[in-house]
């Protein structure tokens, strides 16, 4: 069986995306990228997100999300566009009928690097070792793959 996950790291200026697909417990690397956003109006971000989501989501044919959860460091403004841009993904994934699952950013750190308190550098550097990329992937686009890798490891796939 081959399932193919879309990982997604929601934000409000980028969204990362990086699709993966799992064979025999073999992660496989398919595409990533980044959702670069140029509008100003919050509005008119949260639907270039969802454009681009569904865009992707019709081109690769995932058939599951895996998100990151929204936590609050400092700023609860950037939170709240942080769960916005979150809900537009997922309602994106809902209306292709993928499955959802969401991660914490520390259990999908302590996953893929070993320490949830992981900086950019080495989940960029993880991402490229467990996928064995030629180059280092962006830094949004490595934790989107992250979370995709993070959810294959938990499930039985």
């Amino acid at each position: 069986m081959t399932i193919r996950i879309l990982g997604i790291d929601p934000g409000s200026r980028i969204t990362g995306f990086g699709i993966i697909e799992i064979q025999s417990r073999k992660a496989t690397y398919i595409t990533s990228g980044c959702i670069r956003l140029k509008a100003k109006a919050m509005p008119v971000r949260l639907n270039e997100i969802f454009e681009s989501v569904n865009e992707i989501i019709e081109q690769y044919q995932p058939t599951i999300l895996s998100i990151e959860q929204v936590f609050v460091y400092r700023n609860a403004a950037s939170a709240l566009k942080l769960a916005q841009a979150r809900a537009v993904a997922i309602v994106a994934a809902m209306q292709h009928s993928l499955s959802v699952h969401e991660y914490a950013p520390t259990k999908i750190k302590q996953t893929i690097v070993g320490t949830g308190h992981a900086d950019k550098v080495q989940i960029q550097q993880m991402v490229k070792l467990l996928l064995n990329l030629p180059g280092t992937p962006q830094a949004d686009a490595a934790d989107a793959l992250a979370i995709a890798l993070c959810h294959s490891h938990h499930s039985s796939y």
